[in-house]
């Protein structure tokens, strides 16, 4: 028997709404059982394609900063060299990049030849706009306002819109590098498309060095950062220009920066680049649920569409 949106009625409780048994009388229109197979075949393979991404990214995330903090925090394979051993797994050409010596510094000990620079020093961190100043008139020619949620859930229904008069240099594109500096302090290389950049966000660039270089020394001292914020005695922490001041890096030369690039460039690139397909693919898949569902497409051309999205 099928039911009608006037059946529902107040069933005691305060508020009108739909108990089980109501609900029931609504008739539901679903595939034959074969063809709900073939549709949850179709939608798993790409749930496995996203949990895959999800897995190689983090293991390559891993991978980088265990390289980062061995070559420029540890200094490995200067210590190595300077105990005449071989630096272990690494090969001749990139072991020979090292310095065989460490030399006193205002850090300590560093590998002979590199120096000693403050975190604003190697990159600069262009704090965002109070976009509330830039509303959007169209909603379909704005961007969506990237502030702390969105860096931590991405960008959705509910993200803010701004308008597209925001200055260029203020709009966040697929590979930049944010650093939130109050409440939830959060670093990350952004892939959630363009977006206007929220005041209490940094947008990190630099000229002199590749930004997987600046990128592992903010994460380096993310943890000391977060501390700092939550010391605060204030209803949302945050850290200050001084702090990224007194944050000191480590810098080798040029020539050495450039060919170390060809390592590590790579595997944040490729990280940057699954959280990109990881995106098109929950696009598509959340696409396509609901027209095989109600058989508005069917299996085939679902298929086609995923091989087309990962080709």
């Amino acid at each position: 028997m099928g039911g009608t949106l006037s059946t529902i009625r107040k069933t005691g409780s305060a508020q009108a709404g739909a108990n089980a048994r109501i609900l029931g009388l609504f008739p539901l229109n679903l595939p034959p059982l074969d063809e709900q197979c073939a549709i949850a075949s179709v939608l798993n393979s790409l749930d496995d394609k996203i949990d895959h991404n999800r897995a190689l990214s983090t293991n390559l995330e891993a991978i980088a900063r265990r390289l980062f903090k061995s070559w420029f925090v540890d200094f490995d394979p200067v210590r190595a060299k300077a105990a005449g051993e071989k630096p272990p797994g690494l090969a001749d050409d990139i072991a020979a990049l090292f310095p065989d010596r460490l030399v006193d510094s205002e850090m300590g000990e560093i590998p002979e030849g590199w120096v000693v620079q403050s975190l604003d020093g190697i990159a600069e961190f262009l704090n965002g706009l109070a976009l509330q100043k830039f509303p959007a008139t169209d909603p379909d020619d704005s961007l969506p306002v990237i502030k702390i949620s969105e860096m931590r859930n991405g960008v959705n229904a509910k993200s803010d819109r701004a308008s597209r008069d925001v200055p260029e240099k203020y709009i966040v594109k697929n590979g930049d590098f944010l650093f939130s500096w109050s409440g939830s302090l959060l670093a990350k290389f952004w892939t959630g498309g363009e977006g206007a950049l929220n005041q209490h966000l940094f947008k990190v660039a630099s000229e002199q060095y590749p930004m997987w270089f600046v990128g592992h020394w903010v994460y380096h001292y993310l943890e000391e950062f977060q501390m700092i914020a939550a010391s605060k005695a204030t209803t949302m922490g945050h850290i200050q220009r001084g702090h990224l001041k007194v944050a000191m890096t480590i810098c080798p030369p040029e020539d050495i920066l450039e060919r170390l690039d060809v390592v590590m460039e790579p595997l944040v690139e490729q990280v940057i680049q699954c959280e990109l397909e990881s995106r098109t693919l929950t696009t598509l898949r959340d696409a396509l649920l609901p027209k095989l569902i109600s058989g508005e497409i069917r299996v085939s051309y679902a298929q086609a569409q995923i091989e087309e999205a990962l080709a």
